[in-house]
């Protein structure tokens, strides 16, 4: 029997994507966001959603850009201090110990110890009560080669991300493979 709770933002899992950024001064931040996802496949695009609070919502609406850093699981204590702490009163990045990149594609920085990264260029806003989603169109990904298999493509495996889930507050690694998407589901079809 299932129990009814309130309405609350417990949808698990949610990514844990460190959004990049530069500040007016051109000081590069990053913080870690689990609000967010792919929204359109052409052209390619993903959303992250902000509250007007953080110092990155500025940033990113001055600039119009934004980097996806995904950590992998040996990255979990920088990632969740790059979430706690603000960029108006620390330099996450001298604090960790980890590289800001200049994208090349983007006005924004990437965290270079991050396996996989996408470079987006902001092309809508929406006003969603306390947060403020940005969508952003991939302009392009940068893949540490250690993490693509033998097509070019990342591996979940490889790339060893983590997910976070908002009723307990834990962050969760990646398990095995159940199934292989669009082909196991093909044993209800007639």
């Amino acid at each position: 029997m299932k129990k009814s709770i309130k309405p609350n933002t417990l949808a698990m899992p949610t990514p844990v994507w460190c959004v990049g950024s530069y500040d007016k001064d051109d000081k590069p931040n990053v913080m870690t966001i689990a609000w967010g996802g792919i929204c359109c496949s052409v052209p390619p695009m993903i959303t992250v959603s902000l509250r007007k609070a953080t110092y990155t919502y500025g940033s990113i609406m001055e600039r119009g850009a934004y980097t996806v850093s995904i950590p992998s699981a040996e990255y979990v204590t920088e990632a969740d201090f790059f979430g706690i702490a603000t960029g108006k009163n620390s330099d996450k990045f001298a604090v960790t110990g980890l590289t800001p990149v200049r994208s090349d594609v983007v006005d924004a920085p990437y965290v270079e110890e991050f396996p996989l990264v996408f470079e987006c260029k902001v092309v809508e806003t929406f006003e969603l009560g306390l947060h403020t989603q940005f969508v952003g169109e991939i302009l392009g990904i940068k893949a540490d080669e250690s993490v693509l298999n033998e097509k070019g493509m990342p591996v979940m495996d490889k790339v060893n991300p983590f997910v976070f889930t908002p009723a307990t507050r834990e962050y969760v690694g990646m398990g095995k493979t159940v199934g292989q998407g669009f082909k196991v589901g093909k044993k209800f079809m007639k």
